[in-house]
Parts: structure tokens; C-alpha cells; sequence
């Protein structure tokens, strides 16, 4: 029969796991290889170095664990998240590894079971959503070939146009042939 604390090892390693699995910038960045042709051993790789980061450090912090990630990713992947999410994933595992210290491992198991759901679920969505998007983007071919003479399709403007940002006007030469330019709006 296995140990307690080899079962709250185990336990706090499906947990990672699973808060890895559902994180959204590391598995852009592993599903389009950021890390080489290795994306995917290396997002396996992380979780045993994030099992090994908390086992080697006591009373971590979630900032700490979210300099730790950081880093991993930058390096492994060369990718730097900046889209708000390391904070929430530090303290996800800050979590879970306080709740394993504690034995409260129902409660773990039932979190992990919560985000395998919200990770299967994410990957259905996923899909669907793309095959929007690629109906979507030939449309939008579409009624760019069906413009008057205005150009090509590249430079059409999209049928949503909120994405994009304002075009600047250009400067016309004045009478001399010389420009005037003025500052940069900020």
C-alpha cells in the first residue's frame, strides 16, 4: 500500500496537471509548438518541475510561483504571458499544494475533476469555434472579391471593422513638394 505522502504527491502532480491543462496561453503555446518540436514533453516536463519547485521551497508565495512560471515559459517556449493569467494560475497551485499539506485531498480530487470538465469542455468549444472562424474569414474573402474595382482582397476593409485600429491620414505635399509632419498622437 502506497504512503500518504506518496499518494499527496501524486495527488498534488494530477493537480498540476490539470491547472497546466486548462491554462490557455501555455497550451496556445504548446499546440503550436513554441517550444520546438519537443512542445509537448516539455509541457509534461513542467509539471514534475513544478512538482519539484514546491517540494524544494517552503512557505512559497503565489508571486514566487508566478516568477517561477514566467520563467519556464520564457524559456521553454519562448513566449511571455501577458494576458493576465500567471497571477491566476500561481494561486491555483498554491492552492492545491495547501490542500494537499493539509490532507484535504477530497477536495483536491474534487477541484481536479472541476477542471478536467472545464478542460474537456475548452477543447469542444474549441472547435466549434474555429470552424466559425474559418467560415467567418471566407466570407469576409468573399465580399472582398465582391468589391467595385477598390482593390484587392488584402486591401479591403473587413466586414467588422471595430478590430482594426484608426488609419492615420497622410500627409499631402504642399505646393514647395515638401511634407510637413506633425507630432504623433499618443
Amino acid at each position: 500500500m502506497a504512503t500518504p505522502r506518496v499518494v499527496t504527491r501524486e495527488l498534488f502532480a494530477e493537480g498540476i496537471r490539470a491547472v497546466l491543462g486548462t491554462w490557455p496561453a501555455l497550451q496556445i503555446a504548446v499546440e503550436n509548438g513554441f517550444g520546438g518540436a519537443f512542445s509537448q514533453q516539455k509541457a509534461e516536463w513542467m509539471v514534475d518541475a513544478v512538482q519539484q519547485y514546491f517540494s524544494d521551497n517552503v512557505d512559497l508565495q503565489h508571486l514566487e510561483v508566478e516568477d517561477f512560471l514566467a520563467e519556464i515559459v520564457n524559456n521553454e517556449f519562448d513566449t511571455v504571458v501577458e494576458d493576465g493569467s500567471l497571477p491566476e494560475v500561481a494561486l491555483q497551485l498554491c492552492e492545491l499544494f495547501s490542500q494537499c499539506s493539509r490532507g484535504q485531498l477530497e477536495e483536491v480530487k474534487g477541484r481536479i475533476a472541476q477542471l478536467e470538465l472545464k478542460r474537456s469542455s475548452v477543447g469542444r468549444g474549441k472547435v466549434v469555434a474555429d470552424e466559425e472562424e474559418e467560415s467567418s474569414e471566407e466570407e469576409e474573402a468573399a465580399e472582398a472579391m465582391d468589391c467595385d474595382g477598390a482593390g484587392s482582397a488584402s486591401t479591403a476593409m473587413p466586414a467588422d471593422s471595430s478590430a482594426l485600429s484608426p488609419r492615420r491620414q497622410q500627409p499631402e505635399p504642399g505646393e514647395d513638394g515638401w511634407t510637413v509632419v506633425g507630432k504623433k498622437n499618443k
